[in-house]
């Protein structure tokens, strides 16, 4: 039976409810959504290019906490509340990711966690 490791770190902001920054389940890590709060929990000011930018701060935070890093990220699942924002996030998104990108599903949803305009999670490996 694989064994499943709950990962957290103060670099990224603390979890908002009942889940975990990311779980660990032998080689592969698998984040929660990560929003544009800072580590001590304010919200980021700006548009959604700032938004996605500590979104990817929080993600690389997290990641590293489990034993990973952006290059070792197999899928993202990038959730955005209005795919007018695609091509901005998807600039951005593009710099942390420029080295054989994951596999990845960008989609529009309703709503985000207070509001705001993007939110990405991630599958990677890690050393198990």
């Amino acid at each position: 039976m694989t064994q499943r490791t709950v990962i957290a770190t103060n670099e990224a902001p603390a979890a908002v409810g009942p889940y975990s920054q990311a779980v660990r389940a032998g080689d592969l890590l698998f984040t929660a959504g990560q929003i544009p709060l800072t580590p001590e929990g304010t919200m980021v000011e700006g548009g959604v290019e700032e938004q996605t930018r500590q979104v990817l701060a929080n993600l690389e935070a997290v990641l590293r906490a489990g034993g990973s890093e952006p290059a070792r990220v197999v899928k993202c699942t990038v959730f955005l509340a209005d795919m007018n924002d695609f091509a901005a996030v998807n600039a951005i998104y593009g710099e942390a990711f420029s080295d054989a990108p994951p596999a990845r599903s960008a989609v529009q949803v309703a709503r985000l966690p207070f509001d705001v305009r993007v939110e990405i999670e991630a599958v990677a490996l890690c050393d198990g």
